[in-house]
């Protein structure tokens, strides 16, 4: 019996220090203790449509729609994050999104093609909450998610397909708050899925109607979009 207690007491001796030579000097040790603090973020996204195509043949010609590949954009950013409890975070994080869409028609009999470009400037208000993992010497991963309204900026009127200016969603995303010796480096991935239809269904802006096909060959569009950022905080 007392073999086995003075086993079982260098073991866990053993354990202890095995997990004191993995401790580190934790930098900015009291960071996330700070009442409110803010920061920015700068990043990369993809921005993209789910698309309905309605089947509407229209002058005997059925037309329809896809995204076929995504183009990086540039997103900025403020952040605000207020200290709720050692876990939760609420935060705000104004961004402005830089990009554009690339819409591609085909004619179902004879594969016509025709492209629409969707350039946009999204200036979105995320209300978010941060759910932190305990840390560990200098990282701290963490969950996010809320909602978000979207006002599209950089809308042209004329083309063949217009979206509406504004927009509204949820946003889920991860990342990692990365503890640097004078601030925090936080990258972060979210997932931004709208709930509204934004396809413009009324264009009188329109000057040649011919083009008023293509939005005839959609009946519904909501956004998507995939960011990428890097928080300094």
């Amino acid at each position: 019996m007392r073999r086995t207690i003075y086993i079982l007491s260098l073991v866990v001796l053993s354990s202890l220090s095995v997990f004191a030579q993995k401790e580190r000097v934790k930098n900015q040790p009291y960071a996330d203790m700070k009442w409110f603090h803010l920061g920015f973020h700068v990043g990369l996204h993809a921005q993209d449509l789910i698309l309905t195509n309605s089947g509407v043949t229209a002058d005997g010609e059925t037309w329809f729609a896809e995204i076929p590949s995504y183009s990086p954009g540039f997103s900025v950013g403020v952040i605000g994050d207020m200290y709720l409890n050692p876990y939760f975070n609420l935060r705000v994080t104004p961004t402005v999104h830089f990009g554009e869409k690339l819409v591609v028609f085909r004619e179902q009999t004879t594969g016509d093609r025709y492209e629409a470009n969707l350039r946009s400037t999204y200036l979105t208000f995320p209300i978010d909450i941060k759910y932190s993992a305990l840390r560990l010497n200098n990282y701290r991963p963490y969950l996010i998610g809320g909602v978000y309204g979207a006002l599209d900026m950089g809308r042209k009127k004329g083309n063949a397909l217009l979206l509406k200016g504004a927009d509204f969603g949820l946003e889920v995303g991860i990342g990692c708050d990365i503890y640097l010796p004078f601030f925090k480096l936080c990258p972060e991935l979210k997932f931004c899925f709208g709930l509204v239809d934004v396809l413009q269904k009324d264009r009188s802006d329109l000057i040649d109607k011919e083009l008023m096909k293509y939005t005839d060959a959609l009946s519904k569009a909501t956004s998507r979009m995939v960011v990428l950022t890097f928080n300094f905080e």
